[in-house]
């Protein structure tokens, strides 16, 4: 064996040998070892998401399976009892025809199937109890009443379905909801006299709530309008809860409106009020106001009689009641009464006089 074979041999031998330790790896890379530890906790993960929804899925079916044998259960007893309680009646039914019999009574008239026996009306349809039933819970209505049978159901069902059928007057959308149709701000201009005919006074009621539901409305995107720092000071929110009340305190007048049952004593000054601030005669609106808010009649100060003898002009404090002040009379009135004053204050910085003497102090 010559040099060249032995060399080629011993070569051959230690490729073969470093290729057989190859595969098997001494060190192992940071990044390998942490992919290998997020494979394992995938899968890991994975098993266990497995498991929660195979879990939730026995769980879901179990629970079906058990609220279909309740329901196959009530619905065994509910028929139960209703054939028990058949066979008692025809029982009882049975012992008292022949009780009856037995003693010579006449015959049980013929067994009716309702409770309440209200027979229909001529023309009424009837309707079958499960149908009829399903329409009363759509309308929100109890299904059953505590001794309520067919007939009496079927006749307040009937009873709902008119009252939505038949149109309630629509409302507005104002500061104050009325029925009360409301004109144009061209049609606002009342009389100075307020009329004695039906249609002249509905009129009359409409011009008015549609004059005060205006001057809220600018009185409302007024305060809108202010800047945030003046709606969050003292001042602003005291403004703007000013406006609340006098909107709430004039809801009772409104109604009043709607039903036409504004006594003239305070129909006719409220008129010249409104007049006076159609034309911009705040002063004057103003003087109004104090008229029906406080009157005319003199007004006992202090001790009115201190002698035997009457006093010159005393039977005035008690004249008549043409000069009482309403404002007095009512809570309710006295309320709505300062809120048409507050309308008159606002109304004079939206609308302003021409003659600055109309201005009121």
């Amino acid at each position: 064996m010559d040099f060249a074979s032995l060399m080629s041999k011993e070569i051959s031998k230690n490729s073969s040998s470093s290729k057989a330790a190859e595969p098997q790896k001494k060190y192992l890379k940071r990044a390998e070892v942490e992919a290998q530890r997020e494979a394992a906790y995938i899968a890991e993960q994975q098993r266990l998401q497995a498991e929660k929804e195979e879990k939730a899925r026995n769980k879901r079916k179990f629970e079906e399976e058990e609220a279909d044998r309740n329901r196959e259960r009530e619905e065994k007893r509910r028929r139960l009892a209703e054939e028990s309680r058949r066979r008692r009646g025809e029982e009882e039914e049975k012992k008292e025809r022949a009780r009856r019999k037995r003693l010579g009574l006449p015959e049980l008239p013929p067994k009716n199937d309702e409770r309440d026996g209200t027979p229909l009306a001529d023309g009424e349809e009837d309707m079958l109890e499960d149908e009829l039933l399903t329409k009363l819970r759509a309308l929100g209505e109890p299904a059953r009443l505590f001794g309520e049978g067919h007939r009496q159901r079927l006749k307040r069902y009937k009873r709902l379905t008119a009252k939505s059928l038949t149109p309630q007057p629509t409302q507005t959308s104002g500061p104050i909801p009325t029925t009360l149709e409301l004109v144009p701000e061209a049609e606002m201009k009342v009389a100075r006299s307020v009329p004695k005919d039906p249609e002249g006074r509905a009129f009359l009621f409409r011009q008015l709530a549609s004059y005060f539901t205006m001057v809220l409305s600018e009185w409302a995107v007024a305060l809108a309008q202010r800047p945030d720092s003046v709606k969050q000071s003292f001042q602003g929110k005291a403004a703007y809860n000013g406006m609340v009340q006098a909107r709430e305190n004039m809801r009772p007048l409104f109604r009043r409106f709607e039903r036409g049952e504004l006594e003239d004593g305070i129909l006719e000054p409220v008129v010249d009020i409104v007049k006076a601030a159609q034309e911009r005669r705040y002063v004057d609106a103003n003087d109004g106001y104090l008229t029906l808010s406080i009157g005319k009649a003199a007004w006992p100060i202090g001790v009115t009689m201190v002698g035997i003898h009457e006093r010159s002009a005393r039977e005035k404090l008690h004249e008549s009641d043409k000069g009482a002040a309403h404002i007095m009379s009512d809570e309710v009135t006295r309320k709505f009464l300062q809120s048409i004053k507050r309308c008159l204050s606002f109304a004079q910085t939206r609308w302003p006089p021409d003659d600055q003497l109309q201005l009121m102090g």
